[in-house]
């Protein structure tokens, strides 16, 4: 009679990595979809004030954006409220030539369509916001959209 001798284990087996390059292109390819890249680097802080009554914009690609708050860097800058238009700061007179260049870089029949959009903090003071929206006027921008962040209503 013949004996079977069983086989002892030679070690760990190994893992089949042949799907592994698949499953890297496939997180690759997630993530180049669902990433939205930062178009402008924040200077200042914004902490959006709270609204019960909110729409979101249709077009977000129509939107022109003009922040304010307090400096991130209060030691260079100081605490005062400062205006940021694309990477800089700027004074309020800057906002009729930042306006034009907007205008400009959209196509002519979306220039009518165009809307400002104030992204200021709650702890800003109005007087700021009074000064930008007069020289929104001056310059012809009427449609301007307060940004805010939408609580439930108690």
């Amino acid at each position: 009679m013949a004996r079977f001798k069983k086989k002892k284990g030679t070690g760990v087996t190994r893992i089949n990595t042949s799907a592994l390059p698949d499953i890297i292109f496939m997180l690759l390819f997630f993530f180049m979809v669902a990433t939205t890249m930062r178009e402008i680097t924040p200077l200042v802080k914004i902490r959006v004030p709270d609204a019960t009554e909110v729409q979101k914009l249709e077009k977000k690609s129509l939107v022109s954006y003009i922040y304010v708050g307090q400096p991130v860097k209060t030691a260079l800058y100081g605490t005062e409220s400062r205006i940021q238009l694309n990477d800089s700061f700027a004074e309020v007179s800057d906002i009729p030539e930042y306006i034009a260049r907007e205008r400009e870089a959209r196509d002519e029949a979306d220039r009518k369509f165009l809307t400002t959009s104030i992204k200021a903090d709650q702890m800003t003071r109005m007087g700021i916001i009074t000064d930008i929206k007069q020289e929104l006027r001056k310059s012809g921008a009427f449609k301007i959209n307060y940004s805010s962040r939408k609580v439930s209503k108690l």
